[in-house]
């Protein structure tokens, strides 16, 4: 049987790990990892006692080719976060090409015209879970269905809005369809829940939580990669932390996708000065009070005193 997958987003040369998993596009790596336990039971030869040989050889190699790579590309942090900047990007390239995007399937012609984008796609993916791996001839159309599904709900959420068509067959049809009119395009929004991701990391950051809010920074930026907020505030979170590098880099992108940013306006010259003095040879020494110790909870003094701490009693 072979494994190649050529509709939604694996016909662009994109491996859609979330299409194999059968898990929203914005699932979280708890739920990944739930959902990847239940399909290796599934696929394991040992789980399945009264398979047959070439049942057992498949469950294998769909197990080992697509299951696994799929889990260990987003399961890991660096991976994963790579894997999302690279299907956002994919999205506004689909919006891009959409004149020349075709959907398959009723399912995806359905999801392109839903009024509830989120509820919609995240129902359709969850029905198709629970019967994906039931019949393991049928698993690659499945992925390729699932795919389709990932492609629509990555248009929308670029702000894309489709036109309101009905299919007249089951034939392929058009995603630009033009026999009715498309609605006003979707107000640009940073997305919701990315905002929940900042809003917990700035109390971390007023905590001095900073491992902590570099996670939900990490998280929110998978989700709204232009937010200049956020990378304003994980900028904050590597320069608490001491890695000024790090710390610059996403000072300059807080600045490019918004220049009026106070806090990496406060920040980037003070970062720059001290990069600076550490690459022609001077040491920056710690104060003989902190040594190499995080700074205090007040976040006073030195060049990695806290934002917050100044207005705390």
């Amino acid at each position: 049987m072979s494994l190649k997958i050529d509709r939604g987003l694996f016909k662009y040369d994109f491996i859609d790990h979330h299409a194999v998993l059968c898990v929203p596009v914005d699932a979280d790596v708890k739920d990944i990892r739930k959902r990847y336990l239940q399909i290796a039971r599934r696929l394991h030869p040992d789980s399945n006692t009264s398979a047959t040989p070439t049942e057992k050889k498949l469950a294998s190699e769909l197990l080992s080719k697509l299951v696994n790579p799929a889990y260990e590309a987003l399961s890991g942090e660096r991976s994963r976060t790579e894997y999302m900047i690279i299907l956002s990007q994919m999205g506004k390239r689909l919006v891009q090409d959409s004149a020349s995007i075709e959907l398959t399937t009723d399912l995806a012609r359905q999801l392109a015209a839903a009024p509830n984008i989120d509820h919609s796609y995240k129902t359709a993916i969850a029905k198709i879970a629970e019967t994906q791996f039931n019949s393991l001839q049928q698993v690659i159309p499945i992925i390729a269905q699932i795919s389709e599904l990932n492609l629509v709900y990555l248009m929308r959420s670029a702000g894309k809005a489709f036109a309101a068509s009905q299919p007249e067959s089951t034939s392929n049809t058009p995603l630009n369809k033009k026999s009715a009119p498309p609605p006003p395009p979707a107000p640009p929004k940073e997305d919701s829940a990315a905002e929940q991701y900042i809003r917990r990391a700035q109390t971390l950051i007023e905590k001095n939580q900073y491992a902590q809010a570099k996670v939900e920074l990490q998280d929110a930026l998978k989700l709204a990669p232009k937010s200049g907020r956020c990378h304003s505030l994980i900028g904050l979170v590597y320069l608490k932390q001491n890695q000024l590098k790090m710390a610059k880099i996403h000072f300059d992108n807080a600045l490019k996708l918004d220049p009026n940013d106070q806090i990496a306006i406060a920040w980037k010259p003070k970062i720059d000065k001290a990069l600076g003095q550490q690459s022609s040879g001077t040491k920056v020494t710690p104060s003989a009070k902190t040594g190499n110790k995080q700074p205090d909870k007040s976040g006073g003094g030195g060049l990695f005193g806290g934002l917050f701490g100044g207005n705390k009693k």
